[in-house]
């Protein structure tokens, strides 16, 4: 049998497998904003910026076209009219004189001489009469040259003088005005010149221009990568808020898996160090139930009385032991009382076997009986007095057990009289202790301590604090 051919992916799918891939390199993008400077991210930023503006001004985002623009002819009857050409104008003056040059007529002086004096009257050639008769033209015009009434040759050669001087000075006036007359033409011929070549330039242009058809080439710049320039930026803004905001997340998660591993490593050393107090109570129980059940034996033969009590004590130390240490081992505290339970029975059957060799004192305040205490720890403490203490010294020695608040924590501490720390030959290696401090350590931290010491005149000292905290209180608050 063949196998069926693969379907092909749907929409949902590919849109699936494409989300997936984007996500994942997000996140690897995300990483490497991460990873790496604020200083390095800088550089980058302005570097691809400026990369940016100089591919916006390259192929194939920017490029040329030249192209050839059909205008279309144009008649030349619409083309606009050049404006004619005006003549200048000529002064009052000379026009006058190139009209009386046109007609052939002219000012002529007339020169009279008597005992007056003389005078110089110009006069018109059409009519021989003064130009002062003509109307306003001839108004002052003329030279009056008086006599002096003296009549003297000396005083008449220097009117006649006088007169001279006079007319060459409106001779010279005349050639002036003729001289500036004569200019004005000349440029107004210039200017009349100059326009009507470039009307003859404009009108051949313009020719040229219906002979080609009014074609012209254009050049058109395209511009597609403007938008280059705003993504670089956008880019840049939106790569800032990721390093902040993917540094702080990535700083939460490694947070979060310390804490983890570290409530797992707490975990587990709790567990081992259970287990340890668990494999030394399965030690030292078997050793102090056969004793105790030997002594009960032998006191059956000899002292009825004394075995029937020492067998009452293993059983309220069976019964107040065995249940709670599943509850202490889930829980990890339990009541000072509960713990007072265990110790009392002990202490009652080791008495009854070492006899007035141990003499136990328990100073509790009733108040204390229901405040949170590791399990096993005062037991731990008062088999280690008994064991390494009391028993190895022939006289044997004084047990107290007391518990007091100081300074808003609880303090139980286990004093003997006996041979000292590390000074019997049956001395242990102190692996009791440690694991003391470990289980210490695990449940309260830097809160709650062990403290060795000398007892005087002779002993060991051994306090335990921890927090003080009832749960009495917790209960109430409980039911509440």
């Amino acid at each position: 049998m063949s196998p069926s051919p693969a379907l092909p992916p749907t929409p949902y799918q590919r849109w699936q497998q494409f989300s997936s891939l984007v996500l994942r390199w997000f996140h690897v993008y995300a990483g490497w904003l991460v990873g790496i400077s604020w200083r390095r991210f800088a550089i980058l930023s302005v570097l691809l910026i400026i990369g940016a503006n100089i591919l916006s001004s390259l192929p194939p985002f920017t490029w040329r076209i030249t192209e050839q623009v059909e205008d279309g002819s144009v008649p030349r009857s619409k083309l606009p009219r050049l404006p004619p050409v005006a003549k200048p104008e000529k002064p009052e003056r000379a026009e006058k004189a190139d009209k009386a040059d046109k007609n052939g007529k002219g000012i002529h002086y007339e020169i009279s001489i008597d005992e007056r004096g003389v005078r110089v009257l110009p006069r018109s050639a059409a009519g021989d009469k003064p130009a002062s008769d003509a109307g306003s033209e001839g108004e002052g015009a003329g030279v009056n040259i008086r006599f002096p009434e003296s009549a003297n040759r000396e005083d008449i050669r220097r009117a006649v003088e006088d007169a001279r001087v006079a007319l060459e000075k409106i001779a010279e006036e005349a050639r002036d005005a003729q001289e500036k007359a004569e200019q004005e033409a000349q440029q107004a011929q210039e200017t009349k010149q100059a326009i009507e070549e470039a009307r003859a330039e404009t009108e051949r242009l313009i020719e040229e221009a219906q002979g080609n058809g009014g074609s012209h080439s254009r050049v058109r710049v395209i511009h597609l990568g403007d938008f280059l320039v705003d993504l670089s930026v956008l880019w840049v803004l939106a790569s800032f808020v990721i390093k902040i905001t993917y540094k702080g997340r990535i700083q939460a998660e490694v947070k979060a898996a310390q804490a983890t591993e570290t409530a797992e490593a707490e975990s587990l050393k709790r567990q081992v160090i259970e287990a340890r107090m668990a494999a030394m109570q399965a030690q030292v129980e078997p050793h102090f139930l056969f004793n105790t059940l030997a002594s009960i034996d032998h006191l059956i033969e000899t002292d009825p009385p004394r075995a029937s009590q020492m067998q009452k004590n293993l059983i309220a130390l069976l019964r107040a032991s065995m249940p709670t240490m599943r509850e202490a081992n889930a829980s990890g505290v339990r009541d000072l009382g509960r713990e007072l339970a265990v110790i009392k029975p002990y202490l009652e059957i080791l008495q009854m076997r070492m006899e007035e060799r141990l003499q136990t004192e328990i100073d509790v305040p009733e108040g204390l009986l229901s405040a949170e205490f590791p399990p096993m720890m005062i037991q731990s403490l008062v088999e280690n007095a008994i064991k390494h203490g009391l028993e190895p010294k022939a006289e044997g020695g004084l047990l107290r057990v007391k518990a007091e608040v100081l300074h808003g924590k609880l303090a139980v501490t286990v004093a003997d009289t006996g041979l000292g720390f590390g000074r019997a030959a049956t001395a242990g290696t102190g692996v009791g202790l440690a694991n003391i401090r470990e289980r210490l350590m695990i449940l309260y931290g830097s809160r709650a301590s062990v403290t060795v010491t000398e007892n005087q005149p002779s002993g060991t000292v051994v306090t335990i604090t921890v927090p003080y905290r009832s749960r009495a209180d917790e209960h109430e608050g409980a039911s509440a």
